[in-house]
């Protein structure tokens, strides 16, 4: 095991929480913590790979969360998690062969739309009307799942906002579409991690380090996002969304 100095131990902590506690809610802790990873020295496969398991710590502390909260629908969500683990692993493994780099156009056209929307639809999200799923909404919802799974283990910015999206489309209010979207994160990050262990790409020192920040950034965003309810969670995630079109428009155009 290599040394790690104590300053890098507090950058990498600090890094996890503050990440944690955004993306525990909206998404979007990679705009944090992919950075901070790259000023380390990590190569870019090692950054990718050491970012899914910390993430995947704090995004299963969220999920227990919301689980005991009750803001997430388990007989929904046990039958889309599969989906969204097998779509990341598959994802994960494919980005060895093809350059991810051709999604960012779309993704910003996608987080575009996102943001719109949310914004000009007035109380959107703010009480839940969800009443079931018929055949056909479960099948689109099935494949909604996996075609994200597949995309957060490929490229990822914007899995977040994506599954929060879907979720308030099919009804839900905004916290338990987080919790939702969390439940299935949690799966991508799971399967995508296992990948990149596989292949050799994670560091795990740094990874626990900033994982164990991630845990309590976790912990303590949910409960702000649970005790404060959608007055606080919908212009988090608009923001959040804003930011990623953002850079994402950055590494398009200006990097």
């Amino acid at each position: 095991m290599e040394f790690i100095s104590m300053g890098m131990v507090i950058f990498l902590f600090i890094t996890g929480f503050v990440a944690s506690f955004i993306d525990s809610v909206v998404g979007g802790g990679g705009l944090v913590t992919l950075p901070a990873l790259l000023m380390t020295g990590l190569p870019i496969t090692h950054v990718l790979g050491t970012n899914k398991l910390s993430a995947s710590l704090g995004s299963v502390t969220s999920m227990i969360t919301f689980i005991r909260s009750g803001k997430i629908n388990l007989s929904l969500v046990k039958w889309l998690v599969p989906l969204s683990f097998i779509g990341s692993m598959s994802g994960a493994y494919l980005v060895r062969y093809i350059p991810s780099e051709f999604m960012k156009p779309l993704v910003v056209i996608l987080l575009v739309v996102v943001a719109f929307y949310t914004v000009f639809k007035k109380d959107w999200g703010d009480i839940s009307t969800y009443g079931g799923l018929s055949k056909k909404t479960g099948m689109i919802s099935g494949l909604v799942a996996l075609i994200i799974g597949f995309y957060d283990g490929f490229f990822g910015p914007g899995t977040g906002s994506f599954l929060i999206f879907a979720f308030l489309l099919l009804g839900f209010d905004f916290v338990s579409s987080s919790g939702n979207a969390k439940a299935l994160n949690f799966a991508s990050n799971i399967a995508a991690m296992i990948t990149f262990l596989w292949l050799g790409y994670v560091h795990i020192e740094y990874s626990l380090i900033l994982g164990f920040g991630m845990i309590l950034g976790a912990i303590a965003g949910t409960r702000v996002a649970i005790r404060k309810g959608a007055a606080y969670v919908k212009p988090l995630f608009v923001s959040v969304t804003i930011i990623l079109v953002g850079k994402q428009l950055w590494d398009l155009f200006l990097k």
